[in-house]
């Protein structure tokens, strides 16, 4: 699917919301230990390899926090980082600056983790024509920071939510009473509302064959992609040459980082991992502060 626009009202009511799960009606710790007019400097330090990624999202949060904190960045989102690299210096109130600590580590080392899995995957894609992409196996209330970081990681984003494309799954096709009829419905659905791309799940040869057969007999609704599901590499290059560029393809199902060029070897266009951000390892990253 096409990239998604960050929405801004979406990552200030996410960072107030953060900051007040956190703060509460107050930092007592430091409000305890240090004297309120107390300067800071707090370093950012990399203790693990990765790619860098919520560097833009954490100037936000320090905004949200206090605008008079200084940043002075060294990389970038994207960058490849590595153990003993500092990413940044915050200077400023050491009471803004421990406020604003956990939340923008929490979020970096977390996309971070998506943004160098996503890497590794691409990586492994190289010469072929198949595209990384997510999926909507992402944690509540993240999804927009987590499908950021699978840019950032250089893949791209499937759909954002059930809003935004018609995905026919197996468990629609089932309910529905079969390939066919959830596809009739889900086109002439399309014609009757919204317009949008359609694509469907299918589990074995013989539902593509019936997929195909159906779309080319529908005159109107139109099919743009179709999942191959938990297909060895073996079926699913037969499901592409099969498909001959009628519609995208996609193949899903626990393909990882050993099994993935094996996967887009077979001329397939998209290959979606779920591992990106439902089990993805954060990045270790510390901030470091002390009395300037």
């Amino acid at each position: 699917m096409a990239k998604k626009n960050l929405d801004s009202a979406y990552l200030d009511a996410f960072i107030l919301n953060a900051l007040i799960e956190d703060i509460g009606d107050g930092d007592h710790t430091s409000l305890a230990c240090i004297p309120s007019h107390s300067k800071a400097k707090a370093t950012l330090l990399v203790k693990e390899n990765g790619v860098l990624a919520g560097l833009d999202l954490t100037k936000k949060i320090i905004h949200h926090v206090d605008p008079t904190l200084k940043l002075k960045t060294y990389f970038k989102d994207g960058s490849t980082i590595k153990k003993g690299d500092i990413v940044f210096d915050l200077y400023g109130s050491a009471h803004s600056i421990l406020k604003a600590e956990r939340l923008l580590l929490n979020c970096m080392q977390r996309m971070s983790g998506i943004a160098t899995y996503t890497a590794q995957l691409v990586k492994q894609c190289d010469g072929t024509n198949a595209k990384v992409i997510d999926t909507r196996k992402t944690t509540p209330g993240l999804r927009m920071l987590e499908k950021w970081a699978v840019r950032i990681g250089g893949g791209a984003n499937h759909r954002f939510g059930l809003y935004d494309m018609m995905l026919i799954k197996d468990n629609h096709v089932d309910c529905a009473g079969g390939v066919s009829v959830a596809l009739e419905k889900a086109m002439a659905y399309q014609q009757r509302n919204k317009h949008l791309p359609i694509e469907i799940e299918t589990r074995n040869l013989n539902e593509v064959k019936e997929v195909l057969k159906t779309a080319s007999k529908l005159k109107r609704g139109k099919l743009k992609r179709i999942m191959l599901d938990n297909f060895t590499p073996a079926n699913l290059k037969k499901a592409v040459i099969l498909i001959n560029a009628q519609f995208e393809t996609e193949a899903s199902g626990g393909i990882t980082a050993k099994t993935i060029r094996s996967f887009a070897k077979t001329g397939v266009d998209y290959i979606s991992v779920g591992a990106l951000t439902h089990s993805v390892k954060s990045i270790d990253l510390s901030l470091k502060a002390h009395i300037s």
